[in-house]
C-alpha cells in the first residue's frame, strides 16, 4: 500500500511539473512575441545571431545536401530504370528535396548545429548571473538576449531549408547527368514540368518556417530554463535536440496530411 500510495505521488509529481513546464513555455513564447518590437528596434543584434545561427550552420546544411542529392540520384536512377522512366530522375529527385526531405533533414541539421548552440549559451549565461545581472540593471533579457537569437532562427530557417535543397537538386544532377549519362534536356524539363510553385515550393517554405518557430523557441525555452549548473546545461542542451527532433517529425506528419487534404 505503502509503496503504491509513491508510485501516485510520484506519477502526480510528474504530471504537474509537465503542466507547469507548458504553461512557462507558452508565456515564455508569448513574452518573446510581446517584446518582439523592441528587438527589431536592435536589428544589429538580430544580424549578430543571423550570422551565428544561419551562416555558421552553411557548411553542414550544403554538405549534407550534396550528398543526399547524389545519394536520391543513384537509388531513383536504380528504381526508374526498372520501367524505363530514368528521363524522370530530375523530378524524382526535386519533388523529394522540396516537398520532404529538405524541410525535414534542414530542420534536424540545424535543431542539432544552431539549436543547441542556442540553449548552451543562454543556459550558461544563466549559470555564470548574467542573465541576473541584465534584471539588476533594468534590462529585459527576453528582449535583449532571446528575441534577436528567437527571429535569426525563424529566418535562417527557409533560407537554410532553400539552399539544403538547391545543393541537393545539383547533387541528383552530378550523379544522374554527369556520371550516370541521363539526357540533360530530360532532366531539367521533367523537373521543370513537375514541380509546382504552390503546391510543391511554398508548401516547403511553411514547413520549414513552423520548424523553425519550433526548433528555435524549444532551444530558447531550454537554455532560459536550465539549472545553473554545469549538468543542467548539458541536459538542457540534450533535451533540446530530443525535443527539436520529436517536434519536427511530428509536426512534419501533421503538416503534410494537412496540405495533401487541402489538395
Amino acid at each position: 500500500m505503502i509503496g503504491l500510495t509513491k508510485k501516485l505521488r510520484s506519477i502526480g509529481h510528474h504530471v504537474v511539473d509537465a503542466v507547469w513546464r507548458t504553461g512557462y513555455a507558452a508565456r515564455f513564447f508569448f513574452l518573446i512575441l510581446l517584446y518582439s518590437g523592441t528587438s527589431f528596434q536592435r536589428f544589429r543584434l538580430t544580424v549578430k545571431e543571423l550570422f551565428s545561427s544561419g551562416v555558421m550552420s552553411l557548411i553542414i546544411i550544403l554538405v549534407a545536401g550534396m550528398f543526399v542529392g547524389m545519394v536520391l540520384g543513384l537509388q531513383g536512377y536504380e528504381t526508374l530504370k526498372r520501367y524505363g522512366s530514368e528521363s524522370a530522375l530530375g523530378s524524382l529527385v526535386a519533388l523529394s528535396l522540396v516537398r520532404e526531405l529538405g524541410p525535414v533533414l534542414a530542420a534536424l541539421l540545424f535543431a542539432s548545429r544552431a539549436g543547441s548552440a542556442m540553449t548552451a549559451e543562454i543556459g550558461l549565461m544563466k549559470a555564470t548571473e548574467q542573465i541576473s545581472a541584465m534584471e539588476m540593471m533594468a534590462i529585459n533579457p527576453i528582449a535583449r538576449v532571446v528575441g534577436p537569437r528567437f527571429w535569426a532562427g525563424v529566418i535562417s530557417m527557409p533560407l537554410l531549408s532553400a539552399l539544403f535543397s538547391a545543393m541537393g537538386v545539383f547533387g541528383g544532377y552530378v550523379v544522374g547527368v554527369v556520371l550516370i549519362g541521363v539526357d540533360q534536356g530530360s532532366f531539367w524539363s521533367q523537373m521543370q514540368a513537375a514541380v509546382d510553385f504552390q503546391h510543391d515550393i511554398l508548401n516547403g517554405v511553411i514547413k520549414s518556417v513552423v520548424f523553425g518557430v519550433a526548433v528555435t523557441a524549444i532551444a530558447l525555452f531550454e537554455g532560459y530554463d536550465a539549472p545553473p549548473t554545469a549538468e543542467g546545461v548539458s541536459g538542457a542542451t540534450t533535451r533540446t535536440v530530443v525535443q527539436s527532433s520529436l517536434a519536427i517529425l511530428i509536426l512534419d506528419f501533421m503538416l503534410t496530411a494537412f496540405m495533401f487534404q487541402g489538395d
